[in-house]
């Protein structure tokens, strides 16, 4: 029998192959980690975590406005990018310290460095030698994807400069239509940059609600973002002013910084997967089963560099299932039903299940109960501010299928409605519980009426 170094090899420190060290290494396995980065991954270190910070540090803009109708005299408000920069990477410090403590706690070993595989059971590690395992885990995450033939596109920053601008731009075109660049252009319009948000598509947020899209658009603009739709870059040139961005149509716009955020790749590069035979799909993304193992039997993969559901919760759960099935000797597999997402634009987006596009294609029949209203906060504002709900029943079964919300505190409320509908609530026992008032979650069970979408009929 074969002998190695280790008895799990993790390539990649992020959310997903650290959860998988440490429970595989709590069994008592001989575990080591290889990041070439930062430990936290893309999460911690130049995603979620970061994101979210700026995301706080935007709205108070907002809230300043909203204070006013309430009586609050606010005068002379200011905002010091570096100060808030400072902070922001003292606290992406600390929590890259929290992984590091708990990799070793579990007894796992860190080895700073990119590793590749030079076969199935064979890792080499920049700067630091070979290794051998007995099996493998790739985790290494997705990043940032730039359009190589477009003229001028390495005038541009991603989402992996965003969060560390030396200065804070007077005004920014950030091209994309997913959740990064929703996302990105409220930050900045909230921290009084002038913010134009480019997409190629008839809409943003491809793959949500239609509703949900179309709302959102429409109150991204009521905040004073310019949203170009139906356009996309055909060249970037420096100019004396900063960049001039050209769009298809012969429109072009000046700004101070270009972003692309015009999704994401699972990160392969360099890894040795070929030497190891291990199987790509059409995407290029690291094929795996139900049980994230891959073609080659001792390696599997888990989070966004299998590009199922590109989520750090997911990818923890991925990992985890992964080191409970193979190093605890109970097969587990996650279930990629049902998962809730958030989406953190301003205002912001909770949702779970189907949309209603995709639940019609699937049940047929579907009931649809919808709302828009202001919500109770802006009363004294005078803000034309309107919140949406919108749930999905399958006539059939009277199952609530799909849940959508857009406006303050959309992403506390998704995740009690994911617990509900995760156990297969239906629509009558949905609405039995009573509402808490006055809230504006009250208004998602005591929705009775059902929607007429236009151009539709009748609705079942």
């Amino acid at each position: 029998m074969a002998t190695y170094d280790y008895d799990l090899f993790v390539i990649g420190a992020g959310s997903g192959g650290v959860r998988a060290a440490r429970v595989a290494a709590m069994s008592g396995a001989k575990v080591a980690v290889a990041e070439e980065h930062r430990v936290g991954g893309t999460c911690v270190i130049r995603g979620c975590v970061p994101k979210k910070f700026m995301v706080y540090a935007s709205e108070f803009a907002h809230h300043f406005k909203t204070a006013k109708g309430y009586g609050w005299a606010i005068e002379g408000a200011t905002f010091d990018w570096p100060t808030f920069l400072a902070e922001k990477d003292k606290e992406i410090a600390r929590l890259s310290g929290i992984y590091v403590r708990n990799l070793q706690n579990a007894g796992a070993e860190l080895a700073h460095g990119k590793a590749r595989l030079l076969d199935a059971h064979t890792v080499t590690i920049d700067g630091l030698g070979t290794r051998t395992a007995d099996k493998i885990l790739i985790a290494t995450g997705g990043r940032p994807w730039r359009p190589s033939g477009l003229p001028g596109c390495d005038l541009a920053i991603t989402s992996n400069e965003a969060f560390q601008l030396a200065e804070l731009p007077r005004r920014i075109v950030i091209a994309g239509g997913g959740y990064i660049a929703v996302e990105f252009a409220g930050i900045f319009n909230g921290l009084g940059v002038e913010t134009t948000l480019v997409h190629r598509g008839p809409n943003i947020l491809r793959g949500f609600d239609d509703d949900v899209r179309s709302h959102l658009t429409e109150e991204l603009e009521k905040r004073g973002i310019k949203v170009l739709l139906g356009t996309q870059h055909t060249a970037i040139e420096k100019s004396a002013g900063g960049f001039v961005s050209k769009f298809s149509g012969d429109h072009e716009t000046e700004s101070d910084v270009v972003m692309f955020a015009i999704g994401r790749e699972p990160y392969v590069e360099g890894l040795g997967l070929e030497a190891a035979g291990v199987t790509l799909t059409d995407k290029g993304a690291v094929a795996v089963d139900g049980y994230s193992r891959t073609n080659v039997e001792n390696i599997w993969a888990v989070g966004d560099v299998t590009d199922r559901i590109n989520l750090t919760p997911v990818a923890i759960r991925e990992g985890e299932a992964f080191a409970r099935s193979v190093f605890h000797d109970t097969p587990t597999r996650f279930d990629h039903e049902m998962v809730a997402s958030a989406v953190f634009s301003q205002p912001p987006i909770g949702s779970v299940g189907l949309s209603e596009a995709d639940a019609r294609k699937q049940y047929g029949k579907v009931d649809i109960y919808l709302a828009r209203f202001r919500p109770m906060k802006y009363t004294f504002t005078g803000a034309d501010e309107r919140a949406l709900m919108k749930l999905v029943v399958d006539c059939a079964s009277d199952k609530v299928v799909g849940c959508h919300v857009v406006g303050p505190d959309a992403p506390e409320m998704i995740q009690m409605a994911a617990i509900a509908m995760k156990m297969g609530v239906t629509k009558a026992q949905w609405d039995s519980t009573c509402a808490v008032h006055p809230t504006l979650a009250e208004e998602l069970v005591t929705m009775r009426e059902k929607h007429q979408p236009m151009g539709l009929g009748q609705v079942a």
